[in-house]
């Protein structure tokens, strides 16, 4: 059984408010997140270098109200999620997957592709969602300036 990939988390207005924003971190700086249970045990974890970038970047995000999923490199992910993150339908997910634009791999009935995949398509399809986008925002200015 596969987890789904994408669970995206956002904050409240008035959560919101309560985050504040990292100071700016040399290298040699040291984080540390302090934890306390509902037991009343209280910890104190070192977050590693690597994390506190990550953690930074999802604090400024959420602050702006914007939603955030955090994606392990190796999960797989269903036509329905690869079609959420490629911004495109489900049955053309299936039909990208069936002409071996995008890896998949069956899980019983179901299809499978992985994370990577997904991305590397996604970054194929990016700039050339962008040139359809331009092209079309010309055709509609020459159709305004000339009557056509």
């Amino acid at each position: 059984m596969t987890a789904h990939a994408l669970h995206f988390i956002s904050l409240s207005g008035q959560d919101r408010g309560k985050v504040k924003q990292l100071p700016r971190l040399a290298d040699a700086d040291v984080v540390e997140m302090h934890v306390r249970t509902k037991q009343g045990d209280d910890r104190t974890v070192t977050v590693p270098q690597a994390a506190v970038a990550l953690i930074e970047a999802m604090l400024v995000s959420l602050s702006r109200g914007e939603r955030v999923a955090v994606l392990s490199e190796d999960a797989e992910v269903t036509p329905n999620e690869a079609a959420t993150m490629l911004g495109i339908s489900r049955p053309l997910v299936v039909h990208r997957m069936e002409i071996g634009d995008l890896p998949f791999r069956y899980v019983g009935k179901h299809r499978r592709a992985r994370l990577t995949d997904v991305l590397a398509l996604k970054a194929k399809l990016d700039p050339q969602q962008a040139a359809l986008k331009a092209l079309a925002e010309d055709t509609d200015a020459l159709a305004k300036a000339y009557g056509i």
